[in-house]
């Protein structure tokens, strides 16, 4: 067992998925509009816990009630992801599908914001092409040269995006192929049950967790309801991909996580963490050891209620937040709308 621990950093009243610290420590999270319609969507979280609305108050003045009255192409709609790049810039991924259900014409984008003026400087909107009518884009990883982007969508048929941002251009890739689709006879479960919404339906999460190695070589994901680890030649995907060339046979099986959801390269290491939602727990594989390599937990916590996201600080302390998606109202008809979720640290050595 390692010598990880948690540490409470956050709790919060609404539920929340991504997290990222940027290169100054500054701290940013959101709330996607799954069971309720959350006053702040992306926020920067100050070292008070005060949540500041980010960029402003204006990007989060979507509501579902007012759908006809605000623009879903300048308001944050629905938001999965932040991720900062480590360039100077925080982007925000919106899926733009409230409760995990119907796209909103116009809402899926990709947002950078400049982090020196707090302004967005570039909104990236995807077609129906790139994101059409059942999709669910998920979370988002940036080339180590600052000029691709990757994206996974964990909709009703999963699919990997690559986005040319020199060149503002989409193309998705993998739609429909067997390492970004939801595992058939897999039954995701929580506190020993399987999770089971009352019309009968499961967890179904396609693609999901993604992350890029180190040296930018290869883009690795899973699909929640999944337990396989698969990968990709980035350089498949930017000379094969984005001219529409099939890359299915590019993929490789890169071994079995079991079920997790968020994927963190420990920064300068082939280490791997995941998180393993079934087992209130934190894993890590070595990826130097190749697909056989042994899943060893690293912390195990029954407050580790759906660890979802990681993100690395640039001191390199880990932190991750809970999604509590089994106590939601998804699948407890009788639970709140809002949800109480928390963001932690990992403290300790891990040795």
């Amino acid at each position: 067992m390692s010598a990880y621990k948690i540490e409470l950093v956050a709790r919060f009243e609404h539920q929340v998925t991504g997290v990222s610290v940027s290169g100054d420590n500054r701290m940013f999270v959101n709330f996607p509009r799954w069971t309720e319609d959350s006053a702040v969507s992306v926020a920067e979280l100050k070292a008070d816990g005060a949540l500041l609305p980010y960029p402003d108050q204006e990007w989060n003045a979507w509501r579902n009630a007012r759908k006809d009255e605000v623009s879903p192409n300048d308001h944050w709609v629905c938001v999965q992801s932040v991720v900062a790049d480590g360039r100077g810039s925080l982007w925000v991924l919106d899926p733009a599908a409230p409760a995990q259900a119907h796209l909103v014409s116009g809402g899926a984008k990709l947002v950078q914001v400049d982090l020196a003026g707090d302004k967005v400087v570039r909104t990236i909107a995807f077609d129906e092409d790139a994101a059409p009518q059942g999709s669910y884009l998920n979370d988002v990883r940036f080339s180590n040269d600052g000029k691709y982007a990757y994206i996974t969508d964990s909709g009703v048929v999963g699919a990997i995006l690559v986005v040319d941002l020199e060149h503002d251009r989409t193309v998705r890739l993998l739609d429909g192929h067997p390492s970004t689709q939801m595992k058939k006879g897999l039954n995701v479960t929580a506190d020993g049950d399987v999770l089971r919404r009352p019309d009968g339906r499961g967890v179904e999460f396609s693609a999901d967790g993604i992350e890029l190695s180190g040296d930018g070589a290869w883009l690795y994901w899973q699909a929640i309801k999944g337990d396989t680890l698969y990968r990709i030649s980035t350089q498949v995907l930017i000379e094969r991909g984005l001219k529409g060339e099939d890359v299915g046979d590019a993929v490789e099986e890169f071994g079995h996580n079991g079920v997790n959801d968020g994927l963190l390269f420990d920064r300068g290491s082939n280490r791997m963490f995941l998180t393993a939602v079934q087992d209130d727990a934190i894993k890590m594989r070595d990826l130097d050891e190749g697909p056989r390599a042994e899943l060893r937990v690293v912390v195990q916590d029954e407050r580790l209620r759906w660890p979802d996201t990681f993100t690395q600080g640039p001191d390199g302390t880990v932190y991750v937040t809970t999604s509590h998606i089994q106590d939601s109202s998804f699948f407890k008809p009788d639970a709140p709308a809002a949800l109480p979720t928390e963001l932690w640290k990992l403290t300790g050595s891990g040795k």
